[in-house]
């Protein structure tokens, strides 16, 4: 992925619970692990950006970055939502146009540059107790079915596609990588999410 001559980098993360790390503290956030790992390996990262809140949707997400009125541009601009659309049960087809806006939105912040945008994909939460610990499989089956919206747009777009939904599929046999809300990922899973992304983009 390409950087910019500057000291320290620019990173904007959007996206929901999953990206603020609802029920971990903050430094346990994926995308903020995420930009200390880079520091350690010699790219050096500021704070990142965050615009992200519990139980947003794609339009959410949208009208909330809008009313950011961001004029800056970022480094790296990473994406990441959906789950609250699968959740709520809406459509995915109108999911995939609202997704799209996100995506272009997200290039525009990454000086109209693809490749310093990523995608993570969704994870599966019905493997966790509050989704019925894999009873549910249909939960399983909705994900996969928006993550292929996700993973097509994305790739549409010149965009990587980072998948970490197998990855939140091991808390079906691993209760260390939920938080205490029986929900959320714990610190220990975000840190193989950012791992990951270290592994595929840099």
């Amino acid at each position: 992925m390409e950087e910019k001559n500057t000291t320290e980098l620019s990173y904007l993360a959007l996206g929901d619970s999953y990206t603020i790390g609802e029920y971990v503290e903050e430094s346990e956030c994926w995308s903020v692990q995420l930009a200390h790992k880079l520091t350690a390996l010699g790219k050096a990262f500021a704070q990142p950006k965050i615009i992200a809140q519990t139980g947003w949707t794609t339009d959410e997400l949208k009208a909330a970055i809008i009313s950011e009125n961001i004029t800056q541009t970022f480094d790296f601009v990473s994406l990441l939502i959906g789950v609250n659309n699968q959740y709520r049960g809406l459509d995915v087809e109108q999911f995939r146009i609202e997704f799209v806006d996100l995506l272009l939105m997200a290039i525009q912040f990454a000086d109209n540059k693809p490749s310093q945008v990523f995608v993570v994909s969704i994870p599966d939460w019905g493997v966790t107790a509050f989704g019925g610990g894999g009873s549910k499989p249909e939960i399983s089956t909705q994900i996969d079915l928006f993550n292929q919206v996700v993973k097509e747009e994305s790739e549409r777009k010149n965009i990587a596609f980072i998948d970490i939904t197998f990855i939140s599929r091991q808390a079906l046999n691993d209760s260390s990588l939920i938080a205490h809300d029986d929900l959320h990922p714990s610190g220990k899973m975000y840190e193989l999410w950012a791992e990951k992304i270290v592994i595929e983009l840099f």
